[in-house]
């Protein structure tokens, strides 16, 4: 008889080491194409509805981001069980969140799946692009990454969504009719550029003007028609300015990330 100890269950992954999803998500850049999908998703009336009517501000401001990239996360490195687990719970709060948009005049539901698309196509495009703006992954590894996260989008009940750079931008180019700058995108806008500090944070001198200036890397990843939509003109050097901005802010948190000892996220 073997005395040999079992061997350990082997664990089931949504994602699997070696996935597009785990190097796009685990790098600090994809930090900054997430605030940027923030300024993308409010210039979608319903989507922005839900927001609006159902969270507090400026209370809700920095609790409602670090769930997200929490659940991001969560899906992006955990196993199976504990990432339907997590899908589940947000699965029951989108039933709770449903209304008439002021805009539009029109029911939305957080449950909806045109509304589901509308937020993952934003995120998993904006993380990709910052990403890749960067020459960290190329196109054929973002590629991959969005077929990848088709699995995820799917897990909150979103539906057709599209795998590839080219389905985004088919996408994209769809959805733009129904997109406007109105008075609640651009207030949204605002309190993100200007986002309520946390108070230790705020006593820190150079906090305000940091965030400012993620804020305006963020901005800066917006694509070319979300801009004109908010009225921000194309000003020269600006593609180039943000480029720079972004390999900034990565190696700080890079830096950041070695002081404090903390891991790197499991590739």
């Amino acid at each position: 008889m073997s005395t040999a100890p079992p061997s350990p269950v082997a664990r089931e992954w949504l994602f699997p080491p070696g996935s597009a999803t785990r190097r796009v998500i685990g790098d600090p850049a994809a930090l900054i194409g997430g605030i940027s999908a923030l300024f993308l998703q409010a210039l979608h009336p319903r989507a922005m509805a839900g927001v609006d009517q159902h969270s507090s501000f400026p209370a809700e401001f920095w609790p409602r981001l670090q769930r997200t990239a929490g659940y991001v996360t969560t899906l992006a490195f955990g196993d199976l069980a504990t990432a339907e687990k997590a899908a589940a719970r947000v699965r029951g709060i989108h039933r709770r969140v449903r209304g008439v948009d002021p805009v539009t005049g029109r029911p939305y539901s957080a449950d909806d799946p045109d509304l589901l698309r509308w937020v993952h196509v934003t995120e998993v495009s904006s993380f990709a692009s910052a990403v890749r703006r960067l020459g960290l992954i190329d196109a054929a590894e973002e590629d991959r990454f969005l077929a990848e996260q088709v699995r995820a989008g799917e897990l909150l009940g979103a539906t057709d969504l599209p795998g590839d750079r080219a389905g985004v931008e088919e996408y994209f180019a769809a959805v733009r009719p129904e997109l406007v700058a109105s008075p609640v995108a651009v207030r949204a806008f605002s309190r993100l550029l200007l986002a309520p500090l946390p108070w230790r944070v705020a006593l820190l001198t150079p906090a305000r003007p940091a965030w400012t200036f993620v804020a305006a890397v963020a901005i800066g990843l917006l694509p070319d028609w979300a801009k004109r939509l908010y009225g921000i003109p194309h000003l020269p050097g600006a593609d180039a300015a943000t480029t720079a901005g972004l390999a900034t802010i990565r190696a700080g948190l890079l830096a950041f990330r070695r002081a404090t000892g903390r891991e790197a996220p499991p590739r």
